[in-house]
């Protein structure tokens, strides 16, 4: 790798990292932004997919600024928030007159962004009868005011953004499929929080860290159950959740101790008093504790998986990673043994247990798998 290669790769973390929203490591993280780096220094289209609070602006924000387009201007659209009567007088202007209050000629987003960066955030939401024209202008770089027949040129690199599916949008003809082609030069993908478990508790410290120096306070504790219980939430709004729940924290803060956060998130089982403190093993805690508390068992109603709030297949897969099915001496069973009495009536399945756990009298006993 060359030095101009390595001082763009710099260049580019530096301008992602800035904002708080892109704190972490993880795998999952760092495939989305070397995807990033690798279209920011072309002029291709990119559609950016994620769920809500995950940083899709940040990720056009940083595309855009490692760009030869750096020194001109990016635009941002919500195409959400704007009225759908509006939205096109918004995208491509109008002269004086072209309808009811349009008392002024106005200039579009896209002549704003000439030159530079245009991000459409929530393009998902552009209305059927929009759709056309902004394909025209992706193809063809050129559209007309609304109430004019002088026809625009312009060049603008297009970022697109969305939390919805357009492929399936566009299969059920709720979106254009040739313009979801279009935009969909590129894709970078956003995963959610819940994706990013190991990226938890280094975003914990680093927002009591803004948010301490925001509010002048002095933050020297927070319980390792409070970390827990966090790691192990599944973060529907993601990071802009996550980011909200420890502002409030602060606030509430006393004598520099975290509050209990757990009237805020979901009811989950904590692990016990024992467990290491060590925050780089809180989440591995949470599982095995949550698994002594359910008899090694996994799935069914009664079962681990159901209590943290993940699929079976997902928490034996993260078992696996974390190797807590080494830990036990005795012969693994299949994954469809893995569940509660219940659910393996309801299948008709023998009962079993997970290896490793105590045994059951009766005929629940770990013996049923021999």
């Amino acid at each position: 790798m060359s030095a101009l290669e390595t001082n763009f790769i710099r260049n580019f973390d530096l301008q992602i990292r800035r904002s708080s929203e892109m704190v972490g490591q993880s795998p999952a993280l760092k495939v989305a932004l070397d995807q990033a780096r690798l279209v920011a220094a072309t002029d291709s289209t990119v559609l950016i997919l994620g769920e809500t609070g995950t940083g899709k602006e940040l990720i056009a924000r940083g595309i855009h600024s490692m760009s030869d387009r750096a020194d001109r201007p990016f635009v941002k659209v919500n195409c959400a928030a704007i009225p759908l009567d509006l939205l096109e007088s918004e995208l491509f202007g109008h002269e004086k007159g072209a309808f009811t209050g349009a008392n002024v000629q106005r200039s579009g987003r896209f002549e704003i962004a000439h030159g530079g960066t245009l991000f459409l955030d929530e393009i998902g939401d552009l209305p059927l009868a929009s759709q056309p024209k902004l394909l025209r202008v992706l193809q063809e770089g050129e559209f007309e005011r609304l109430g004019s027949s002088r026809t625009q040129r312009v060049d603008v690199r297009l970022i697109a953004a969305t939390h919805r599916d357009l492929k399936a949008m566009a299969r059920s003809n709720e979106f254009r499929s040739d313009l979801y082609y279009r935009l969909s030069v590129f894709p970078v993908t956003l995963p959610p929080l819940r994706e990013r478990r190991d990226d938890i508790v280094p975003l914990i410290w680093h927002f009591v860290e803004v948010f301490s120096r925001r509010l002048g306070k002095t933050i020297t504790c927070v319980p390792h159950e409070t970390l827990l219980s966090l790691t192990a939430h599944d973060w529907p709004g993601n990071i802009r959740e996550l980011q909200n729940v420890i502002e409030r924290a602060v606030i509430l803060s006393e004598n520099g101790v975290f509050p209990d956060l757990q009237d805020q998130l979901c009811t989950l089982p904590l692990p016990s008093p024992a467990a290491p403190p060590a925050l780089r093993y809180c989440e591995r805690d949470l599982i095995v504790n949550t698994l002594r508390e359910s008899n090694w068992v996994v799935g069914g109603v009664r079962g681990a998986a159901m209590k943290l709030g993940l699929k079976r297949t997902t928490l034996i897969a993260r078992m696996k990673r974390m190797g807590i099915e080494s830990e036990r001496q005795r012969r693994q069973p299949g994954p469809d043994l893995w569940m509660d009495t219940a659910a393996r009536a309801s299948t008709g399945a023998s009962p079993a247990t997970l290896p490793g756990a105590p045994a059951r009298s009766g005929s629940n006993s770990a013996a049923s798998l021999n």
